[in-house]
């Protein structure tokens, strides 16, 4: 008795104890399912690769804006966006987004929205304080000048009377000391060198003074007539000089007065750039026509620059200085608290929260008479895609689990037997899932085929055990195995080496993926493997035993249970299915040839199908109509993320649409400033990089940098000027002196461009490149490379790297993984079934007979996909391994069981009748499940998996297709030349057992 006999009857033998133990391993491995994580990050399908390691190198010493933060793009459309009225609802919706609990807690501290209405506002606000300030200005110049001019004119007036006085004083001294002199004389004298008009009033007043003091008796008389005859003489001079300094000083408090009140205003407009919303709003709607025209042409004309310039927000295709514009863009920033912000990665779900809120506020916070606003941002597309996930599955799963059940209505007809296969199925899914959870695989995109490939494939196992089963019934009697128990252990040899074989090489063609660098492929091949190893394990051990068991209990209750198999009573199908042996016994060698010459034209369209992985794969388009008439539960959401993103692309500078190159090495040689500069201008002139509605591509660097800041900072200015010997705008000496400076007066923008180590040193640079959202990811990369390259050498090495380029990546290695699983899976299965067909049936060329068919069906499947334009993706990218895979499976049920019967008949004919009528039945049945269980893949919301679902259900038509009417040519002509001796005659048309008896060969079966 063969090891898998011994196996069969253990299992048939001990049905309940088999039973109890699957249970309990279904127990185990299910409490794994609950701990499955899910993400639709695109970020998984990156592999280690030099250019992702140069982006995180980015990531981690550039500061690339604000730490922890990401960006929603808020597009308002309409007739036109820049009317006054427009701008001022943009506003409120600004308003209404900071207000609500949901948005306002992801937002950003500082400025967490920001779009055109925002800096026609603040140019409003600016503009008027500015005026204020320029008015200011000038009367508190005009002072200024005034008291510094009294102040000199007093201070001269002053030192001039002094001047005077003192020579009054000399005067009398003079008449003093001699009696004789006159005071006339004096007078005069004094009158004459004194810059003061003296009149003749002065004169008395001195002359009575020089009396008094002659005649004075005491010193009292004497300081009187000094005192009258100095201060005296000049007392209504001294009394106007008082009033000059009073005024003087009533002057200075005032320009004092307009020196406090021209810092406030300074003050204020350095913080205009950050008013209120309630101000911007009040500030736009108070403007009359020709301001507010006026403010637009300052925001949006074509002088406008650096921050005030809201070019930034409009369309590519805007023209500079117009006053309208069918789209404009609000940025708004949300805090991520180091999570990612779910353009590339997985959004946290108060960012999810957030911008769908955003999104239903937009809808009713503009006028949707006249406009239209769409959220774009990672959040609310990371809810599309999640969404779509679990839409699809709750679309196809009872879809394909409806057609598995009226396949088998079909097939099996038989209630039990159906109720039986479901619950086969379903432990399979707990296995399935449950080794995911234990093995901390996520649950991403490509696993919503996983159940219905599981489905279809566990389904198969059903019918051929089933199929088998009721063949053994049927005929058991002569081989004394007419029990539900016999007849199983039975069906189980007979059919257990196929299944056997069927899985190893499925499970070959599954882990073939480990090969691909795309890490998700690989752990779907991984679980697709452990899923049809389960299939085997829960359909060729636990449904048998639970099927003796029900079968035994209701037979004894007086329930008849022996069923036909399909196929197997005659009539059309067998009519149909029996058209492979005709060809085989009529025309084997022109079936081959027609097959060869089919398959060389599915070779050249091979070669013509394209390569895709982008991000607009994975986002789902508003599903049909006819969805809408889905039950509940069933129904899908909306999706219009698709549309949007296309908006976007074809429109505006999308955030996340970036190519960088990465400089390294001597990154302070005047030299590699040289060619930064040229790689900017070869940049600026590519069709790849974004051209703003300035006419200018959006490029930050080093140089672009420094030109920005020099235009803003006079010190820098001069340092960059002076270090620019040539004058041609490029530093050509002294560049670690500019980058300090640089760093010194602009520390955020220098950081976002240079990278500046602990110790000082300066070690990298950066490009970085907006990319046009509709450019080809190849053309993009290939682009930047090239301009990399032209950067590389000198001391410095340039790596082009960005999302962008990360993406094109994957998609060259899709096509990799294509043709390095396509060959592992056909090496590895050829090697397989050669050697399990030497040690079972003694003929190594058998095996290579029996994948030779499904080499067939590859070339036919590739050359349907280029016909159907239906490109390599992360799910076709599968489609070779998983052809083999699945195909084989029908081409080894065929050759076994013809083996089996050719041994038990001795004749080509009756042995290759009964192969394709027993056999070839189950595998329509089969086919038939699980063609329709992945045909409603074509259901799914998400694209990937609608061309997965009708490539697979093809590859599938195409294996049963080749398995009955090719194979049966093969194996007439291996049998004929590299076959055992057997008998060609005609095959008889009497009766006989069409069962399998496991492979026990029946000696003097009949008469010939």
């Amino acid at each position: 008795m063969s090891w898998l006999e011994r196996f069969a009857a253990m299992v048939t033998s001990h049905s309940r104890s088999v039973i109890a133990l699957m249970l309990v391993l279904t127990v185990i491995a299910g409490a794994g399912a609950g701990m499955i994580d899910q993400s639709s990050s695109l970020d998984q399908f990156q592999s280690d690769t030099a250019e992702s390691e140069k982006l995180n190198y980015i990531e981690e010493n550039f500061s690339t804006g604000a730490n922890n933060t990401t960006t929603a793009q808020v597009i308002v459309k309409g007739e036109n966006t820049l009317t006054q009225e427009s701008l001022l609802e943009t506003l409120r919706l600004q308003q209404s987004f900071r207000e609500n609990e949901t948005i306002n807690r992801t937002l950003a501290d500082e400025q967490p929205t920001v779009g055109a209405a925002n800096l026609v506002a603040i140019s409003s606000i600016t503009g008027d304080q500015q005026r204020e300030l320029e008015a200011t200005a000038a009367e508190f110049e005009q002072l200024n000048a005034t008291v510094q001019e009294e102040r000199a004119a007093l201070e001269q007036r002053q030192s001039e009377l002094n001047a005077t006085q003192q020579d009054l004083r000399a005067a009398l001294d003079t008449l003093r000391a001699d009696q004789s002199t006159s005071p006339r004389a004096q007078f005069e004298t004094v009158r004459a060198n004194s810059s003061v008009e003296l009149d003749e009033t002065q004169y008395a007043t001195f002359n009575e003074s020089a009396q008094l003091l002659r005649t004075a008796d005491n010193e009292s008389q004497i300081e009187t007539a000094y005192q009258r005859g100095t201060q005296g003489v000049l007392a209504d001079e001294y009394e106007d000089l008082e009033q000059r300094s009073t005024d003087l000083a009533a002057q200075s408090d005032r320009l004092a007065e307009l020196g406090s009140q021209l810092e406030a205003q300074q003050a204020a407009l350095e913080n205009a750039t950050s008013p209120t919303l309630q101000e911007q709003i009040d500030a736009i709607d108070a403007m009359n026509a020709t301001a507010y025209e006026r403010t637009l042409e300052t925001v949006l004309g074509e002088n406008s620059s650096g921050q005030m310039s809201g070019q930034a927000f409009m369309p590519t295709s805007y023209d500079a200085g117009s006053t309208s514009s069918n789209a404009t863009m609000l940025l708004v920033t949300h805090q991520t608290d180091g999570g990612s912000g779910g353009q590339g990665g997985m959004a946290s779900d108060e960012l999810v929260d957030a911008q769908l809120a955003m999104q239903s506020l937009a809808n009713d916070g503009v006028d949707g008479d006249t406009s239209d606003v769409i959220v774009f941002g990672g959040g609310i597309m990371g809810e599309e895609i999640n969404n779509s996930m679990g839409d699809s599955l709750a679309i196809v799963g009872p879809l394909a689990l409806l057609f598995v059940v009226v396949a088998l209505i079909v097939a099996y007809r038989d209630l039990l037997d159906i109720l039986l296969g479901l619950f086969g199925i379903a432990v399979v899914l707990v296995w399935t899932f449950g080794f995911m959870g234990w093995a901390d695989i996520d649950f991403n995109q490509m696993f919503i085929a996983v159940p219905v490939l599981l489905i279809g494939l566990s389904i198969d196992y059903a019918i051929h055990i089933f199929m088998r089963h009721r063949e053994q019934r049927q005929n058991g009697g002569a081989y004394g195995d007419d029990d539900a128990r016999g007849s199983m252990r039975v069906a189980l040899a007979g059919v257990g080496i196929a299944l056997v074989l069927v899985t190893a090489t499925t499970a070959i063609g599954f882990l073939s993926n480990l090969t691909s660098p795309v890490p998700p492929i690989q752990d779907f091949g991984i679980v697709s493997a452990v899923g049809i190893t389960a299939a085997l394990l829960v359909f060729g051990v636990l449904i048998p035993a639970l099927k003796v068991e029900l079968d035994g209990f209701l037979e004894n209750r007086g329930f008849d249970r022996n069923k036909r198999a399909f196929g197997t009573g005659g009539g059309r199908f067998s009519q149909v299915l029996s058209t492979g042996s005709t060809a085989a016994r009529r025309i084997p060698i022109v079936i081959i040839l027609v097959a060869v010459l089919v398959s060389a034209g599915g070779a050249y369209g091979a070669t013509q199908v394209d390569t895709s992985f982008n991000q607009e794969d994975f986002i789902a388009e508003d599903p049909p109509e006819w969805t809408n008439n889905l039950p509940g539960p069933l129904e899908p959401g909306e999706y219009s993320m698709k549309e949007n993103l296309e908006f976007v692309n074809e429109n505006f500078v999308r955030e996340d649409s970036q190519a960088q190159i990465l400089v390294e090495g001597n990154v302070t040689d005047p030299e590699t400033l040289q060619q930064l500069s040229d790689a900017e201008n070869e940049t600026a002139d590519s069709d790849v990089a974004v051209t703003l509605s300035s006419g200018e591509a959006n490029i930050q660097s080093p140089l672009g940098t420094m030109q920005q800041v020099a235009a803003e900072n006079e010190s820098f200015n001069a340092t960059v000027a002076a270090a620019d010997s040539d004058d041609d705008g490029i530093p050509d000496r002294n560049i670690e002196q500019v980058y300090d400076e640089l760093f010194e007066v602009a520390p955020d923008e220098a950081a976002g461009v240079i990278h500046q180590t602990d110790d000082g040193d300066y070690e990298a640079v950066r490009m970085v490149v907006s990319t046009s959202g509709t450019a080809a990811m190849s053309d993009v990369t290939t682009e930047m490379r090239s301009i990399a390259d032209g950067i590389d050498g000198n001391g410095v090495e340039a790596t082009a790297t960005g999302q962008t380029i990360l993406f094109d990546i994957v998609q060259g290695q899709l096509m990799d993984t294509v043709i390095e699983s396509l060959l592992i899976t056909l090496v590895a299965v050829f090697a397989f079934l050669m050697i399990a067909y030497r040690i079972t049936e003694g003929s190594a060329t058998l095996g290579a007979v029996t994948l030779l068919p499904v080499v067939f069906s590859v070339s036919w499947i590739l050359g349907t996909m280029y016909l159907l334009g239906i490109p390599f993706n992360v799910m076709t990218g599968m489609i070779t391994s998983l052809t083999v895979g699945l195909g084989v499976a029908y081409s080894i049920h065929m050759s076994e069981r013809y083996s089996l019967e050719l041994k038990r008949t001795g004749s080509v004919w009756e042995a290759m009748s009964r192969t394709v009528t027993g056999t070839g039945g189950a595998l329509l049945g089969s086919a038939a499940t699980t063609v329709g269980g992945f045909g409603v893949l074509a259901f799914a919301i998400l694209p990937p998996l609608q061309q997965f679902g009708i490539i697979t259900g093809l590859t599938i038509i195409y294996a049963f297709l080749a398995s009955v009417l090719v194979l049966p040519s093969l194996l007439v002509v291996w049998t004929k030349y590299l076959g055992p001796d057997v008998s060609f005659d005609a095959p008889s048309r009497s009766g006989g057992p069409a069962a399998s008896d496991g492979g026990q060969a029946i000696q003097d079966r009949t008469e010939k």
